[in-house]
Order: structure tokens, then sequence, then C-alpha cells
């Protein structure tokens, strides 16, 4: 079932806003997975480049989608490497979509409750909030990993209501994942909007189902129209 589209922001209270690919540029995080941590990896290792990305990439398919894949805590671990170190080497790709601020600061003069709502880890969180200050743009910033579960959990939804009260009917979630908007629609969340284009470098990806945009900048013209 597809969604209305534009969402009715009358009937929209809570705006729940994914980070990575829905408002930061998705460039930074593929760049780093797929390719600056397999050269130091492969480097660290003695391995041929292409060799190291089978084996990374083969461990990050067998943990995709659960709390562990977005789990720097996890991947030092399990790959000897300094994650948040590597991170800050390239943290110079950190970028935020165009017009994220203006649809930001235009939610909030209409009056809309508005919360950061992350799979990040809190460290690398903390890195893209210092690149690019999106935290004085919300009324709360919340990470999966202070819940337990990631966004893609079928439970996560309800540990959420118990830390952030949400009517499931005037609540909006925006995000680039569609494994995150089907929980959220089983869930009983009324508003999904998805990001056709995370990652600025990539072309667009379908959205089949849902109300869905390029980036969040397309969705000014229907807020000011209200």
């Amino acid at each position: 079932m597809s969604e209305p589209c534009p969402p009715d922001w009358s009937a929209i209270d809570l705006v729940l806003l994914d980070m990575d690919g829905t408002l930061l540029d998705l460039h930074f995080d593929n760049h780093f997975w797929l390719e600056y941590l397999p050269h130091h990896y492969a480097e660290r290792h003695g391995l041929d480049e292409d060799r190291a990305r089978e084996l990374l990439y083969a461990r990050f398919a067998a943990v995709e989608g659960t709390l562990d894949w977005y789990c720097l805590d996890y991947w030092r671990r399990e790959l000897g490497v300094d994650i948040v170190a590597l991170k800050h080497e390239v943290k110079h790709l950190i970028r935020v979509h165009e017009r994220v601020i203006e649809f930001l600061d235009r939610l909030r003069r209409h009056g809309k409750r508005l919360v950061l709502l992350t799979n990040a880890h809190r460290d690398s969180l903390a890195l893209k909030i210092g690149q690019t200050g999106l935290d004085g743009h919300f009324d709360r910033v919340i990470s999966s990993h202070d819940l337990g579960l990631a966004k893609e959990h079928p439970d996560f939804w309800a540990r959420l209501r118990q830390i952030q009260p949400y009517t499931p009917e005037r609540t909006l979630l925006v995000d680039d994942n569609l494994a995150v908007l089907e929980t959220a629609r089983s869930a009983g969340i009324r508003w999904l909007v998805a990001v056709r284009r995370p990652d600025s470098r990539r072309p667009e990806r379908a959205a089949p189902g849902f109300c869905s945009v390029r980036g969040v900048g397309e969705l000014l013209a229907s807020l000011d129209a209200r």
C-alpha cells in the first residue's frame, strides 16, 4: 500500500528523522566502510585489497540490519582496528544534504517536535554532530544503541515509545532505509517518507510502496502550502 504523498502536515505533531542518508550524505559512510576501511585492513594484514574487501563484505553482510552492524565497539573488537580514529581521518567527507537545515528550521517554525532518530553509534554520532552542528536543530537526539535494538527490529518501536512517547497516527518518519520504514509501518506509524538518493555520488534507489523524495528539501513546498 502506498502512503499519501506528500504527507498531511496538519495531521503531524512529531517528526522523526534519520541521520545518515536522510540528513547527511551517505557518501561518507559508503566510502569509509567500502573503500577506506578495506584499504587500511589490507595494509595492516598484508592482503590484496580485493581480498580484504571480500573478507570484510562477508562479515558486514552477516550482521547487516542488527545493532552490531552499527556498533563501532563491535567492529573494533572483531577487526582489531580503531574505527573511531579511522573515521576522524576522513571526517572532511561528512556533508549535510542540500536544503536540510532550511527544512529543519521550517519544521520548527511550524511547531513540529523534531527528534533525530539514528542507528549510529554514539561515537559516530558525536563525530558527525561535531562536524555539522545538527543537534542544535532538534528537540532530542536518540541513538538506537540507547535502546539496545536497531531500528530494523520489530520491538524497537515499543522501546522507543517508553522514552519518547508518540501518537503513531500523528507521527512522521523520514528514512532512507526501507527495512526501517517497514518495521515502523508495522508498529502503526502513519506517515512514512523514503529518501531515494541517500548517497549523492550514486544513482537514486526505488522505494516501492512508500511516499518518496529524492531528498528532504523536496518536502518544503508541501510544508509551506499547508
